[in-house]
């Protein structure tokens, strides 16, 4: 019953926005117009009499399409009848009928939901916590300003990237990066995703000129299925190391989080990450305190400030465009860049899901060429201030789906408040207090989450694996990915000139999956603008209709 009602809202977001632009000036109307609008009345008509009538009115246009003058007011009336019983739901479009206090509390509902996992990343990477905030919450108002304040995301840090930035570290004090720290790792990482950014202005180009359809050929589940796999495996070992710095803690991380994705309720059940990060915290400072594992220094908590600038130009990437290095530029531009095609799809999925769950088409106004600009440009200025990649935030369109407040108003409060958050470096070193092993646990089920989100895709899909073309194409990327990743070398190293480059193994299969999609005959998939295809979709907006 569930997914016929989520089918049934998406149909009904279809049926509203095309009622919507339907024109009937002059005394005549668009007979193909007309008669794509009847096939989008004829489910509901059985079950609403005025939507019986609306179909029949229709019908009669578009016979030859004259509109008389009785007819066009009965157009325009059944259309204000159809549009008014949409807004009598239990919706809200417009939360300044709410009043300002609840505006604010659901404000902070959204930025307690995308909190857990956006603070996770520079955690796990090593950039900074407030960078982090500051960005998430300019990225989203950025974000609105592109996109006409029309779409209610919230973007937040992208787990995507991780691969990337592991990547990078790993290879600090190699041949190509003798000299490099952990911190210029991090600085190259920043600067790789930021070049990564010109694929989003590319497609959403080619989107805007040649619609979504032939845009999205390119990139087919059966290349983005297996690259997504492969970023998951790869950052496997990562988190079995950091819980092995103390498994108890960690085994109190993944149970949290086991136990809040199943059986929690409400709000909680969106917040199973920053749950588990809770709970493992308390036990880590047990723990400690009774000698289990190493007590938490709070030192630098003490010492920080409670204002203060959440950018520092160190951490930013500009210190190295002052002095380039082109070989280790050219290094890292080629390794993260191949993630920002699995992150594109993480996109398109993402404005699938916000769509149906607010029952309104967000491909076609403002349009996924909109969207994705906006999503480009707020990961390129918070990469180059030091700061993770932003993405659209699934558990923020959680928050939405249970609150029936669809006004994104409310997400640019959370925004704001975000931006506040980000000015408070005591905050920022408190963050830092955070174990490894409660790291650990959570990224435990986090990176399998990934892989098997890929996996996902694969399955919902239906690709067809019994095919040779579409078996080879998934072996190789794995293959490449995997192989390269766990080698001696842990990269494919080579020399163009004076100048040395090094391509990781997700690099490496990722261009070897595109390649080989665009020139093997057989492709059998079809992007759809109308139906959510996606990772959270069920979760958040219904399975993808029939």
């Amino acid at each position: 019953m569930a997914e016929q009602e989520n089918a049934g809202n998406w149909r009904l977001s279809q049926l509203i926005t095309a009622a919507e632009k339907f024109t009937f000036a002059d005394g005549r109307a668009d007979i193909n117009e007309a008669r794509a609008l009847i096939g989008l009345v004829h489910p509901f008509a059985s079950s609403d009499p005025d939507l019986a009538g609306f179909e029949k009115l229709l019908t009669a246009i578009a016979e030859d399409g004259v509109v008389t003058g009785a007819e066009s007011a009965d157009l325009a009336a059944a259309i204000a009848r159809l549009r008014d019983k949409y807004r009598a739901s239990d919706a809200v479009y417009d939360a300044r009928t709410l009043g300002l206090a609840k505006m604010g509390v659901l404000g902070v509902q959204h930025m307690f939901a995308m909190f857990g996992a956006t603070i996770l990343v520079p955690i796990l990477t090593g950039l900074s916590p407030s960078a982090t905030l500051l960005w998430a919450g300019l990225g989203t108002l950025l974000f609105h300003l592109v996109t006409q304040r029309l779409v209610p995301a919230f973007l937040g840090s992208s787990f995507a990237y991780l691969a990337g930035y592991f990547a990078l570290a790993g290879m600090a004090g190699g041949a190509n990066f003798a000299d490099c720290d952990k911190h210029a790792m991090l600085q190259y990482a920043c600067l790789g995703v930021a070049a990564s950014t010109l694929l989003y202005f590319i497609v959403a180009g080619f989107v805007k000129a040649c619609g979504v359809k032939t845009v999205m050929k390119f990139f087919p589940p059966v290349v983005t299925g297996p690259i997504i796999v492969g970023i998951g495996l790869v950052l496997a070992p990562v988190a079995v190391n950091s819980c092995g710095t103390c498994w108890p803690v960690a085994l109190v991380a993944i149970v949290t989080v086991l136990a809040f994705s199943i059986f929690a309720r409400g709000m909680f059940k969106i917040i199973p990450i920053l749950m588990g990060v809770v709970c493992s915290y308390v036990v880590a400072v047990l723990l400690g305190k009774a000698g289990g594992c190493a007590a938490i220094d709070y030192s630098a908590v003490a010492n920080a400030a409670w204002i203060g600038l959440p950018v520092k130009m160190s951490d930013t990437v500009f210190p190295l465009l002052a002095h380039p290095d082109w070989g280790r530029i050219a290094s890292a531009v080629l390794i993260v860049f191949p993630l920002a095609f699995a992150t594109i799809m993480e996109h398109v999925g993402d404005v699938s899901a916000i769509s149906s769950t607010v029952k309104r088409n967000f491909f076609e106004r403002p349009g996924l060429h909109r969207t994705m600009l906006g999503d480009g440009l707020a990961t390129l200025l918070a990469s180059l201030f030091g700061a993770p990649a932003n993405t659209t935030y699934g558990e923020n369109t959680g928050v939405l789906s249970l609150s029936k407040v669809y006004d994104p108003r409310v997400i640019r409060i959370a925004a704001c408040l975000a931006i506040l958050l980000s000015f408070c470096p005591k905050f920022s070193a408190f963050i830092g207090t955070i174990p490894a092993a409660t790291i650990g646990g959570v990224s435990f089920i986090l990176y399998g989450m990934i892989s098997a989100v890929g996996v996902r895709n694969l399955v919902e899909s239906q690709v067809d694996l019994g095919k040779s073309r579409n078996m080879l194409i998934a072996a190789l990327i794995l293959v490449l990915t995997l192989g390269i990743t766990f080698s001696k070398g842990g990269a494919l190293a080579f020399a163009v000139g004076s100048v040395k480059i090094s391509l990781s193994g997700l690099a490496v299969g990722a261009l070897m999956g595109i390649v080989l999609n665009a020139i093997l005959p057989g492709k059998d998939f079809a992007f759809s603008e109308t139906a959510p295809t996606i990772k959270d979709a069920d979760r958040f907006g219904g399975p993808k209709p029939e």
